[in-house]
């Protein structure tokens, strides 16, 4: 058995913000995938908006990068979305003991909600979809899949 047949390429993946900077900077693993879905119409590229937004904030110039790219969706917040992130924010902030306060610089992380949201099993993804990340460890004990980015040296 080979490694593709054990380990195939996912047919759809979420790039979080960290792995949106990586693509922005050229990664290799992340440039892969991208230009495997440009070649495979069955395989889906996500980036959540929110996530496109921490990435640009960190990088100018990502977002219109990474949005010129055909391959590439940019997924809206919804009011679908915008409600099960909303709700995801203040449970994790009363989870904490944060309760989400504004100027607090472990402020809620948005993009990491919108991710869960889109990653998570729903009617059309019923195994949910895996997420290209460097930081597994954030979406440690939500139930979803992880991709780590491998880091080119």
């Amino acid at each position: 058995m080979t490694g593709e047949e054990r380990y195939p390429l996912p047919r759809a993946v979420i790039f979080d913000d960290t792995a949106a900077l990586a693509l922005g900077a050229g990664n290799i693993m992340a440039s892969r995938l991208v230009v495997e879905a440009e070649k495979d119409p069955a395989l889906r590229v996500y980036i959540p908006a929110l996530s496109l937004a921490v990435a640009e904030r960190e990088r100018a110039g990502v977002a219109e990068h990474v949005g010129a790219l055909p391959s590439v969706a940019i997924e809206g917040l919804d009011f679908a979305a915008a409600a099960a992130v909303g709700k995801r924010l203040r449970v994790a902030g009363d989870a904490d003991g944060n309760g989400g306060g504004e100027g607090d610089k472990s402020e809620a992380d948005w993009s990491g909600a919108h991710v869960l949201h889109l990653a998570l099993p729903t009617v059309e993804w019923p195994r949910g979809r895996p997420v290209l990340t460097r930081t597994p460890t954030r979406y440690r004990g939500t139930g979803i899949r992880t991709i780590r980015i491998v880091e080119q040296g």
